[in-house]
């Protein structure tokens, strides 16, 4: 015979007997149904302390944002989440929007994102009912000889009558053939959340997720400022290499107008020795800033997840970006909104809360429903039949009466855990305010520093002028000329620190802000999709 043909008759017998099911038995189903539905509504009877959002303090107006700068002054207007085109860089604009896609710690940041989302999902799972289906076959043998002894002691029991002589014969024929039990059914459990453990648990890991996501958010904002940082470094410094190349050039021309006059006899050896020397010190600073170049051009690799040398045709001298007039920081009543690691804080907050309510639930008695229906059967082809039928269905109930203390200490850890978080909270808050305004104290004070140097530098460009003219018509000496042209590498070399200074400001103050996230992370596909969304599933 076909075992498929076998098998599909008996499943359209198993459908014909469902047809039969008793008015009975669809009432209880009914019964229990509801019964169930009514203990889950009970949920209002969640233990534990309810979240209640904190109100982060903000100032009215961002501090020193109403001081005058010389150069650039801080506007508390709105600002593009593309903070870095206000360098009006296509370079810089080009680094920052490719740092998304391949910057490695951010990319580690989204794979952990990722994996708080699957916990989240597991957590979740227990909101729902658990099924499972299951099949099984077994061959047994039982004791014949177990048999027969019960036989034998029945007769003697019976005594000698006819029934006890054939349970005495029987006693010692007796064999149990051996048998072949089918089963299969599909089983369920469902814990009723009564107290709202399961809901403080999910809470806790939707929490969880939130506060992955806004660490990812920290990760890019701070990538896309060291980005920034590296960049507007690496053109400072290529440009006090071009300010040390100059004045190279320049002493070479002294060391030679030295070495004619020295010939002329007009010098001593001692203007072409203080020549030399200062090419050569000169020539070191530059290998050495050459170095720091070559070094930075690697960490701009690097945030790209890139090899290293392999931007050094792209990264070639280039001026360094100037700074807009104005500068668009936002209103303070933003910054709570904007910066990932208060959103994290509170997300962590939250998620404290939740397991403090968790930790309360354990004190309350567990309920638990199970249920599992199938069929069993000594012989495969009756397996489908109705009365072949097996169930059982009913609640259980787990009450913790003495643990030795573990839940009293497990609320207690959470509890302080839950304060902790708080003290975070506002550690976070007030931490991202001093950074705010440190940024636009050192933003505005390097302003006034790049003045005063400014200045230096066109004072020590006459002074350098007037002591050339002086040693060509004999009235001084090279040293003369040689403290000059000190003095003016000196100030121009800290003239283009500063504005590599003002620019990398800039750039630490849009990280305080917390500017760079919001058009990139919203359109992602681990982030666009609610918490509410994730589905339940195997």
């Amino acid at each position: 015979m076909n075992p498929g043909s076998v098998c599909s008759k008996r499943l359209s017998a198993g459908k014909v007997a469902f047809k039969g099911l008793t008015v009975r038995a669809i009432s209880y189903l009914r019964a229990l149904s509801s019964g169930a539905a009514v203990m889950a509504l009970s949920g209002c009877l969640h233990v534990g302390p309810e979240y209640h959002a904190p109100k982060p303090w903000a100032p009215e107006h961002y501090n020193n944002a109403d001081k005058r700068s010389p150069i650039s002054d801080p506007r508390e207007t709105a600002f593009s989440a593309q903070w870095w085109d206000v360098f009006h860089d296509a370079e810089l604009t080009s680094l920052e929007n490719r740092l998304v896609q391949q910057n490695l710690s951010f990319r580690l940041a989204t794979a952990n994102l990722a994996q708080s989302r699957a916990q989240l999902i597991m957590a979740g799972a227990e909101r729902f009912p658990g099924l499972s289906a299951s099949g099984s076959y077994q061959r047994s043998q039982f004791s014949s000889k177990f048999a027969q002894e019960a036989i034998g002691q029945v007769g003697s029991s019976l005594g000698n009558g006819a029934i006890g002589q054939a349970a005495q014969r029987a006693s010692s024929t007796t064999e149990i053939p051996q048998l072949d039990q089918w089963r299969d059914g599909i089983d369920a459990t469902y814990e009723i959340d009564l107290w709202g453990r399961v809901a403080h648990q999910y809470d806790a890991a939707k929490a969880d997720l939130a506060a992955s996501d806004e660490e990812r958010r920290g990760v890019l904002i701070a990538q896309q400022a060291d980005m920034a940082r590296a960049y507007l470094t690496l053109r400072g410094d290529q440009t006090r290499l071009q300010v040390l190349e100059g004045n190279l050039a320049t002493l070479k021309q002294f060391q030679s107008l030295a070495q004619a006059r020295y010939r002329a006899g007009l010098v001593s050896e001692l203007d072409v020795d203080a020549a030399q020397g200062r090419v050569h010190e000169t020539e070191s600073r530059i290998a050495q800033m050459g170095q720091a170049v070559a070094q930075e051009e690697n960490a701009v690799a690097f945030l790209l997840g890139n090899v290293p040398g392999s931007l050094h045709a792209e990264l070639s001298a280039h001026p360094l970006p100037v700074v807009p007039p104005f500068v668009p920081v936002g209103l303070p009543s933003e910054l709570a909104r904007r910066r990932p690691d208060i959103r994290e804080a509170e997300a962590k907050l939250r998620g404290a809360v939740a397991q403090v309510g968790e930790a309360t639930a354990d004190f309350y008695p567990k309920i638990t429903i199970s249920a599992d229906f199938g069929f069993q059967s000594l012989s495969f082809r009756d397996l489908g039949f109705w009365n072949a039928r097996a169930w059982n269905v009913g609640p259980s109930i787990s009450l913790p009466i003495f643990q030795g203390g573990r839940l009293r200490g497990q609320l207690a850890l959470k509890e302080y855990e839950q304060k902790a978080a708080a003290i975070n909270y506002q550690k976070t808050v007030l931490q991202a305010w001093h950074d705010v305004d440190n940024a636009l104290i050192a933003y505005r004070s390097e302003q006034l520093n790049h003045e005063g140097l400014a200045k230096a530098v066109a004072d020590n460009q006459r002074s350098l002028s007037l002591a050339k003219s002086q040693y060509r018509s004999g009235l001084t000496t090279y040293l003369n000329v040689l403290n000059a042209q000190t003095q003016l590498q000196s100030s121009q070399l800290s003239l283009a620190e500063s504005d590599c200074s003002i620019a990398t400001d800039l750039a630490r103050l849009y990280n305080a802000l917390g500017g760079g996230w919001e058009s990139v992370l919203p359109e992602s596909d681990l982030s666009k999709r609610p918490l509410s969304a994730v589905s339940p599933g195997p």
